[in-house]
């Protein structure tokens, strides 16, 4: 038996779902041998599920979306590292009830990739979403060495509003170490930069910003890549329009622009935790997340959990708060049964709230239909 689960966001982690359904199953069948491996699609909850897989936890002092200081973590082991940039950037760092969408920086996280390369990575997979920010990553470049002028010489304000201002860019300051770094952008969307599909139109709103601040950050953004191409050539227009640049705001450009690979973040993870050995071993898989909808099967860690299983021949169920997927559409995407919590309680706040013991009533169903 293999957990291979996402958070239920805003009720358990990952781990907290792994720990569950073991003893929901072990209630029925109590030598059951289960495999826990805690999984993530690159959003926050991206180090955590290094981390139970077998990395080491390192915390270091950065930069949050506002300016403030925080402890934000990532995740070493041998030279290979997990950074999350909502570890530093995102929304869960920003005051309950507080948006930024012009102003907050992604400055933090390039930080925290400049920590990872003082640890000694020579691999990083940058997990991006989650983000309280769409500055097209000029945050994270700034933190990194680039410099981003106004038309008198000063450098812009922080976030996307100020890239409005942008005269010159500089990017030979650039921290020379990128250069021989593997670095991996994961991420569950491939949203270009700019445009109808790009990151202030279609995560704007999210992050608190009017339909005049999507305007002025879609031109913001443009307006960047414009300048960017200006001093870094063709190649700036090219990774504006790519797969995965509008991802977390838009730092996807940024990393790109370093010379990053863009891959979905629940394949790269699935690689990094070891998941195909773990799969090898077993009989029956068992994913989830909070909600199992559309979003799902664009990326998400449940679809991908089951397309690694399904292709390796494994049977997959899954458990959720909520199922907004007929079982047709979950029967293409290699799951064979969905478990939501609200066919044991309908109402959605108590779900929410005790997520816990309900979980592992529906881990309890699980082992009558699949082990008993």
């Amino acid at each position: 038996m293999l957990i291979a689960a996402d958070k239920f966001k805003g009720s358990l982690t990952a781990v907290q779902v792994a720990e569950r359904v073991t003893a929901g199953l072990r209630r029925v069948v109590p030598g059951i041998e289960v495999a826990a491996m805690p999984v993530a699609d690159g959003g926050d909850g991206t180090v955590d599920a290094a981390v139970a897989a077998g990395f080491g936890r390192r915390e270091v002092r950065v930069a949050g979306p506002l300016g403030d200081e925080v402890t934000a973590a990532f995740a070493l082991r041998g030279d290979t590292a997990v950074v999350e940039m909502a570890e530093a950037s995102g929304l869960q760092r920003l005051p309950t009830g507080v948006f930024a969408p012009l102003t907050a920086s992604t400055y933090g996280s390039g930080e925290l990739l400049r920590a990872a390369l003082d640890a000694g990575a020579r691999t990083i997979v940058f997990g991006v979403g989650g983000s309280a920010t769409t500055d097209g990553g000029a945050g994270m470049l700034t933190a990194l060495g680039a410099r981003f002028l106004d038309a008198d010489g000063e450098p812009v304000a922080p976030g996307g509003g100020g890239l409005g201002d942008l005269a010159t860019a500089d990017l030979t300051g650039l921290d020379p170490r990128l250069a021989a770094v593997d670095l991996v952008l994961a991420s569950d969307v491939d949203n270009p930069l700019t445009g109808p599909k790009g990151a202030p139109a279609v995560y704007g709103p999210q992050k608190g910003a009017s339909p005049d601040d999507v305007e002025r950050l879609d031109a913001a953004l443009g307006h960047f890549a414009k300048v960017l191409e200006a001093s870094f050539g063709p190649k700036a227009a090219e990774h504006a329009a790519a797969p995965g640049a509008g991802a977390a705001g838009g730092i996807g450009y940024g990393a790109l622009l370093l010379g990053a690979r863009f891959r979905p973040g629940i394949e790269v993870m699935l690689d990094v935790l070891g998941f195909a050995p773990a799969l090898e071993r077993a009989d029956l898989v068992i994913t989830g997340e909070g909600s199992l909808d559309e979003q799902t099967l664009h990326g998400k860690a449940p679809a991908g959990v089951a397309a690694a299983a399904r292709t390796a021949g494994k049977e997959v169920v899954a458990v959720c708060g909520r199922l907004a997927l007929p079982p047709e559409a979950l029967g293409r995407a290699g799951i064979r049964r969905a478990y939501p919590l609200t066919e044991i309680e309908p109402d959605v706040a108590k779900c929410i709230a005790d997520a816990g013991p309900i979980l592992e009533r529906s881990a309890e169903r699980i082992a009558r239909d699949f082990l008993s």
